[in-house]
């Protein structure tokens, strides 16, 4: 006698869930979509042990695991995520609204996100041109109505902090890229300690002073990269140079660098990014001026390409893996509704030293 298989049952059975017991039907046709059923006969288990492996349970042997691990990997098996999500109530997706991804540092901590939510979660993104209240609620309904568990925002001006202030959304949301000041639930990393090892790593060869060619003053990170910067050249009693600031491209950095490049005073640079330091060493190999021999330059990222420069470029690296990692703990936390009040740490980024920083020359063939 045929046990009777239930909607609910058919569901699970869709969704990688454990039914209970019953029997279930399975794929039929050369079409039609694998079944767990089908997962079971192939590894020479229960449709519950299936079960149980798709789910990660601890009660599951090595041996037993890889079988069933093979035996879907031979079908193509996938539960479905439509039934999981009818069962469960759960979607597992998550919602990142992102500030002109194409900039490598927006761009990095999306794929970092990504990473750190794999295999649990699937993420959706939307990208806004420009970061208001009325664009931000337009890409906050948009995900509600994909029911997705929590939202992360990247938010690299005062404008996104602004907009963020006092917002309100059904689901847990977390911010990066808030600067380290905003009241705001976020992660971040120190741009102020990364500028300040910077040029403490400048002062300490010898340089009198280190010029900064900053990024846009409309972006926070570039503000926090300035006062580290500003600040180790006065706590150093060092001359404080006038700020120049690009827009993050490599043009900027070439086309304000030339007149640094004219300047025999300037002997160390700090850069925002790699990509403006990218067309500063363009700038001052057209002048003649030596890299490192006559200037030094450093940079900020640490893009793929920097150890590639001529010379390779000493640059500061941000961890966008371990800001992934934490934002999404600290989404994971609200969604199960914790509420921790101590402040998430902030990423310390490390200074990475290459060949286009050394000690200041004083002389022909000296140095300090």
């Amino acid at each position: 006698m045929w046990a009777r298989t239930t909607t609910r049952d058919t569901l699970k059975e869709a969704a990688g869930l454990d039914t209970g017991g019953g029997v279930t039907s399975t794929a039929s046709g050369p079409s039609a979509r694998p079944v767990m059923a089908d997962v079971a006969r192939l590894a020479g288990v229960s449709h519950q042990t299936v079960s149980r492996v798709l789910n990660d349970h601890p009660h599951v042997s090595p041996h037993t695991r890889a079988g069933v691990l093979a035996a879907i990997r031979d079908l193509r098996y996938r539960p479905n995520a439509a039934a999981r999500t009818l069962v469960t109530g759960r979607t597992n997706v998550l919602g990142v609204i992102s500030f002109d991804s194409t900039l490598y540092g927006p761009a990095s901590m999306l794929y970092g996100l990504e990473r750190a939510a794999y295999p649990d979660y699937s993420v959706a993104i939307a990208s806004m041109a420009a970061f208001d209240r009325h664009s931000l609620d337009e890409a906050v309904e948009r995900f509600l109505g994909q029911a997705v568990e929590g939202i992360i925002v990247i938010a690299p001006e005062p404008s996104a902090v602004e907009a963020l202030i006092g917002f309100v959304t059904d689901v847990p949301l977390v911010v990066v890229k808030c600067g380290t000041n905003a009241p705001l639930t976020s992660v971040a990393i120190d741009n102020r300690a990364g500028a300040a090892q910077a040029t403490q790593h400048l002062l300490d060869l010898g340089h009198e002073t280190v010029h900064h060619l900053g990024g846009p003053q409309s972006w926070l990170d570039a503000q926090e990269r300035v006062a580290g910067w500003r600040e180790t050249l006065r706590d150093a009693g060092a001359p404080e140079p006038d700020l120049v600031s690009g827009d993050w491209s490599s043009r900027s950095g070439y086309e304000i660098g030339q007149p640094l490049a004219s300047m025999p005073e300037v002997t160390a640079v700090l850069c925002g990014n790699d990509q403006m330091a990218l067309g500063l060493l363009r700038a001052l190999a057209e002048r003649g001026r030596r890299v490192p021999g006559d200037v030094s330059v450093v940079g900020f990222d640490d893009i793929p390409e920097a150890a590639f420069f001529q010379p390779p470029l000493t640059t500061v690296r941000q961890d966008f893996g371990e800001l992934g990692r934490r934002a999404l703990h600290l989404l994971m936390d609200r969604i199960s509704g914790e509420r921790s009040i101590e402040p998430t740490p902030l990423i310390v980024p490390d200074l990475v030293v290459r060949a286009s920083s050394a000690p200041r020359r004083t002389g022909p063939g000296l140095t300090a």
